[in-house]
């Protein structure tokens, strides 16, 4: 099996929920499941589950604290999709479990839940979305690199974080949780997979990665 870069680097590669129903979906967890070697966590957007409880909330007029524990527990969702459609990817919830997972040298997907709901620090809002849960994760877990993975991304080979965050490519939190960051930042669009087909690997992605700054 190929590594995924020399060494034990980490990468955690945020799947947006946008790519549920695209061929494409399916291609990046081949990819992910052929090259991890347990160094790649999947982490799952919302997606259409987190769509649901938007809706629920322009309904109900429930809480941003109540519609934020709804919006993770809509990752956790995706997640078990996204492990039901290739079934040698592995579910982690815990650090624990991750690093189980890790030393069996699998791929793995991150259930977001147990973990940030216990975490008191992070804001109960929209402003918090599977992108700054990414990040966050990256940070904890000491990742070296973090990539976004939408439907598609600005044509400007470095991305101005700013300026994302005005036209809503990711949320607001993320700025804040980047400007200590420790590890590169990326984003890809889906149709980048065909450029991973030899080895998901730090050369292909500063090629074809666009850098968050």
């Amino acid at each position: 099996m190929q590594h995924l870069i020399k060494g034990s680097s980490m990468w955690v590669v945020k799947i947006g929920g946008s790519l549920l129903g695209s061929p494409e979906l399916e291609l990046w967890l081949e990819l992910f499941v052929k090259y991890s070697d347990g160094n790649i966590i999947i982490v799952p957007g919302g997606g259409i589950f987190a769509n649901a409880v938007r809706e629920a909330q322009k309904l109900t007029k429930i809480s941003d604290a109540c519609a934020h524990k709804l919006s993770i527990l809509a990752m956790d969702q995706f997640g078990l999709l996204l492990a039901n459609l290739n079934p040698l990817l592995a579910t982690a919830k815990t650090e624990c479990e991750i690093d189980e997972r890790t030393w069996q040298h699998r791929a793995i997907v991150w259930l977001p839940s147990h973990m940030v709901l216990a975490d008191d620090s992070i804001p109960q809002s929209w402003d918090v979305t599977s992108d700054s849960l990414a990040a966050w994760l990256a940070k904890k877990l000491n990742a070296e690199q973090l990539v976004l993975v939408k439907s598609d991304k600005p044509s400007a080979s470095q991305l101005c974080l700013k300026r994302m965050t005005e036209e809503g490519v990711v949320d607001e939190a993320f700025s804040e949780l980047m400007l200590d960051a420790n590890f590169g930042s990326w984003m890809l669009k889906k149709s980048d997979y065909a450029h991973f087909l030899n080895g998901v690997d730090m050369q292909t992605l500063t090629k074809v990665g666009s850098t968050i700054n």
